[in-house]
């Protein structure tokens, strides 16, 4: 699995993996463009959008509505680490959504790989050639 990162100028820096570009920038006070998202920023929007999947999935496998639903992810940044300490996914229900699955839809967001691999994560190398 191998991704190319590229850098089209100014503070873009580019991702291609599987025929798609994912595009970042930094913010214009960073002395970017404003023009995509931040790199952190996608991989913050990773999180909750993992955890979306394996959600819809459930929903899906029993036939359940999504029509309203969505998921409220919100961090807590510590100033003294600099760091993001805490990240809470809050999964908001449409009407109707059958009581005997709330504790399953949290589950299944429990499954998340982004999730998996902030809890064991992978050993980096980096190298020149």
């Amino acid at each position: 699995m191998d991704i190319k990162i590229t850098f089209p100028g100014g503070k873009k820096v580019n991702a291609v993996f599987n025929g798609f570009t994912h595009e970042t920038d930094q913010a214009v006070i960073s002395g970017g463009d404003g023009s995509a998202p931040e790199p952190f920023s996608l991989f913050l929007s990773s999180i909750g959008t993992c955890a979306g999947i394996y959600v819809l999935g459930f929903c899906q496998q029993r036939g359940i509505d999504t029509n309203g639903m969505e998921i409220a992810q919100s961090m807590n940044f510590n100033p003294f680490s600099g760091m993001i300490d805490k990240i809470k996914l809050n999964i908001i229900l449409p009407e109707g959504f059958p009581e005997k699955y709330k504790k399953a839809v949290i589950n299944s967001a429990n499954l998340c790989a982004v999730k998996k691999h902030m809890k064991r994560p992978p050993q980096f190398i980096i190298t020149t050639t």
